[in-house]
């Protein structure tokens, strides 16, 4: 048996994607599914972040031909070519799914895909069968307002299952709208005959609108005013945001994201989070003669408890470890992010003496106790 350069087989396009659509989407199970889901309204959201404000369905409309306003391919580029790619990244885009692989992608891998286009007053059409297009685009008739609907059915001959949860995706695009603050993402289920249920997510307070939700979902009897912030940091390229409150709960949740995607294992953004609270708690106990000379300072760990955090960095080139994006490994994060957060809340401190004892006070007691 002889094996030579004619054995290779070189598949391109969309019979590469149906070949191996694992290697686009990780599964052909539901989390292939979703995945589906998330390229498409990643790059609604990515059209809608600019104006900051806009909901996910008014978008500027793609034009199916590449023109020279556009800046980047055409719609019907996007939906075949591979090459195209998805949207760029950087700070101001938001990854709704990782890996974010373009639209030529879901459209390979659905049985009938049909894009709209609204724009410049007419609305124009084109379907597609398993990544390719049954006609060219055609003009279906007048159109109010611009934007742009991609609808597509997963291919029952790839897919274990073509079900989507509600759930799932309601959670996901309220995080995505919480990350980028006035955003409006709507999530509309037809399937229930007759009880069609439709969510829409919009918070103008961002990551402290997050916290206070977290607090509120954990059970707190008493709202507490989350301490928050946002800032940019040339040195980590990016910009954070972060907010936090203490509750009478004794656990710990501190919930971390780069670029809008969740990082489960946390990393330098929640390293200098935690540096710069427990940086913040000993200035403070010791400037007010809470822990004498001879006292150690707090131990980070108890300061966690009863904490809820939101910690969301922003950054123009995000170094993750690791395939799963679960753990953030940019090194000038860690620095920046502590020096804002003791900054901060070393302010929010002292502009409320009363807080800050009643803070603070919980762990000076577990230093002398020990």
């Amino acid at each position: 048996m002889e094996y030579d350069v004619a054995a290779i087989e070189v598949l391109e396009g969309r019979d590469a994607v149906r070949k191996r659509p694992g290697m686009w989407i990780g599964s052909v199970g539901e989390r292939g599914v979703l995945q589906m889901v998330w390229e498409a309204v990643g790059r609604a959201v990515n059209q809608s972040l600019p104006g900051r404000g806009g909901t996910v369905d008014d978008g500027p409309g793609d034009p199916f031909e590449a023109t020279g306003d556009t800046g980047g391919p055409g719609l019907e580029t996007l939906l075949t070519s591979p090459h195209a790619g998805p949207d760029p990244g950087g700070r101001h885009a938001a990854a709704v799914g990782h890996p974010r692989v373009g639209l030529c992608v879901v459209n390979a891998l659905s049985s009938r895909l049909r894009a709209e286009v609204r724009r410049e007053g007419v609305l124009r059409a084109q379907e597609y069968a398993r990544g390719v297009a049954v006609a060219p685009p055609a003009t279906v008739g007048p159109a109010a307002g611009t934007g742009t609907t991609i609808a597509f059915w997963p291919d029952t001959e790839i897919f274990e299952t073509t079900r989507y949860s509600f759930a799932v995706l309601a959670e996901r695009f309220r995080q995505v709208a919480f990350l980028n603050p006035g955003l409006g993402i709507t999530l509309t289920d037809e399937r229930p005959a007759g009880k069609a249920r439709a969510v829409m997510f919009r918070y103008p307070g961002g990551v402290r609108d997050f916290v206070g939700a977290l607090d509120a979902e954990a059970g707190a009897l008493v709202h507490q005013d989350a301490i928050g912030f946002e800032r940019e940091n040339p040195r980590m390229a990016g910009a954070m945001e972060v907010a936090f409150l203490w509750s009478g709960s004794r656990e710990e949740r501190i919930h971390s994201f780069a670029n809008s995607l969740a990082t489960r294992q946390g990393g330098t953004h929640v390293d200098g989070f935690r540096d710069g609270v427990a940086a913040a708690v000993t200035a403070y106990a010791r400037r007010r003669g809470l822990l004498t000379p001879a006292d150690p300072d707090p131990d980070v760990a108890r300061i966690g408890v009863g904490l809820t955090a939101v910690v969301s960095v922003k950054l123009d080139r995000p170094e993750f470890l690791g395939a799963t994006v679960g753990l953030l490994g940019n090194t000038a994060v860690r620095a920046c992010v502590g020096e804002a957060v003791q900054e901060h809340l070393g302010t929010w401190f002292e502009e409320r003496p009363e807080r800050a004892a009643e803070i603070v006070a919980r762990f000076v007691r577990g230093v002398h106790e020990e």
